[in-house]
């Protein structure tokens, strides 16, 4: 017989989600502190005495006392039970209908289909199956979206498993991007609060380069302090002075073998010389001003990762590079560290969020290098709980599309 019972103590929630396969960091019981611009309530679902299913429900209060309900990429529970599935859908409508919701929008951690040159991109016969099951207890489905900001969450993501990735594995560009930023005098620090700042100003960079809105210094610092021993930031700092100096010694060593060159010495052998001693020269004078512009420091901060952890999965909330710095590889070497300090530690994979759904953009190209799988999630459902909620979906669809449109 199920049951259920709301705000559960946080631990014995968190015990649950991190207990199973779509254990995710959305799901925790500390989330709803992240975003406590929202109400929030945790539901536990029963068979007997044993817990089967628990949902973190963020709450926003609306005019003349509606609220929306959302479950971000919840609930928790096998959805392949269908007694069960039908008791968790009639339960949140209950609990909805209690709040005024319009609606309960949920985004479950289900793969609909893996991406690679490996997989035959064949929806899974599960997914079809669950994504039935729910439209059949009430739940109206979003379907397949084609825009990456149709949705709440990422439908496509780029999740990076620790029994696939190895050092060895990765592309010779990879490889040479790696080793051009450890011997270009970049250095990754890993820790917490005492690198929020840095972090910050990586982000800012970001923001004006993409002319977006992301977050600020205080954000960042409450997730750290909301996730003390689960989080961590990863800053690629760059020593100015020390590359100065490494472009000293090799220009000396280029013109000190020029002084050796005999009639004999080939002009091929000759015009490398040159060009070598051209390309250090103009970034030695490029260098030296910013430099003096950023008031010489010991290091200035390239790019950065923001980590948070749940059970023995990663999720990377925030990334960030100083593309005026790009030819340093900070953002592969700082991505490529903060993977392999997860999964030293015995992580089972890392999240490096969310992907274009084309699968053809920016963020595709950066994070495939990684060698991640690409899982497409099926997406968003919504359970009606009110009379009002065919209009105001309407509304909030159009909402979407115009920002979509404008953005």
């Amino acid at each position: 017989m199920y049951s259920y019972k709301l705000n559960i103590p946080a631990e014995v929630h968190d015990e649950f989600v991190q207990s199973q396969p779509q254990a995710n960091l959305l799901q925790s019981s500390s989330w709803a502190k992240i975003k406590d611009n929202w109400q929030s309530q945790r539901v536990a679902f029963y068979k007997d005495d044993e817990i089967v299913g628990v949902a973190t429900i963020l709450i926003q209060t609306l005019p003349l006392g509606f609220t929306i309900f959302y479950i971000p990429r919840g609930p928790i529970f096998d959805y392949e039970n269908t007694d069960l599935l039908h008791y968790i859908v009639k339960t949140l409508k209950e609990l909805g209908k209690k709040s005024k919701a319009l609606f309960v929008k949920f985004d479950p951690a289900i793969i609909y289909c893996i991406h690679s040159d490996q997989a035959d991109k064949t929806p899974n016969l599960s997914a079809l199956n669950i994504i039935q099951n729910l439209q059949e207890a009430g739940a109206d489905w979003t379907g397949l979206t084609t825009d990456l900001a149709a949705n709440i969450q990422p439908r496509y993501q780029a999740n990076i498993y620790a029994n696939q990735f190895h050092f060895d594995r990765l592309s010779k560009t990879m490889k040479r991007k790696i080793k051009t930023a450890r011997q270009k005098n970049v250095e990754i620090v890993i820790g917490g609060n005492e690198l929020v700042e840095e972090f910050a100003r990586v982000m800012k960079k970001t923001e004006d380069r993409k002319q977006i809105n992301l977050r600020s210094a205080d954000y960042y610092q409450k997730l750290i302090d909301t996730y003390p021993k689960h989080s961590f930031i990863a800053v690629a700092r760059f020593h100015i002075a020390d590359r100065l100096t490494a472009i000293q010694e090799e220009l000396a060593k280029l013109k000190d073998a020029e002084t050796k060159f005999t009639e004999k010495t080939k002009e091929a052998k000759r015009l490398e010389n040159s060009k070598a001693q051209e390309r250090l020269t103009e970034e030695f004078v490029w260098l030296q001003d910013k430099y003096e512009k950023e008031n010489c420091p010991d290091s200035i901060p390239i790019a950065g990762t923001l980590n948070l952890q749940c059970g023995q999965v990663s999720d990377n909330l925030y990334a960030g590079t100083d593309t005026e710095y790009g030819q340093y590889q900070g953002s592969v070497l700082v991505w490529y560290e903060t993977v392999d300090y997860l999964f030293k530690r015995g992580y089972r994979s890392q999240n490096m969020g969310g992907l274009e759904n084309t699968l053809d953009g920016g963020l595709y190209k950066f994070k495939i290098q990684f060698l991640p799988t690409v899982e497409e999630l099926i997406g968003e459902f919504n359970l009606p709980t009110s009379p009002f909620y065919s209009l105001f979906n309407f509304a909030y669809k159009l909402r979407k599309k115009m920002r979509t449109k404008h953005s």
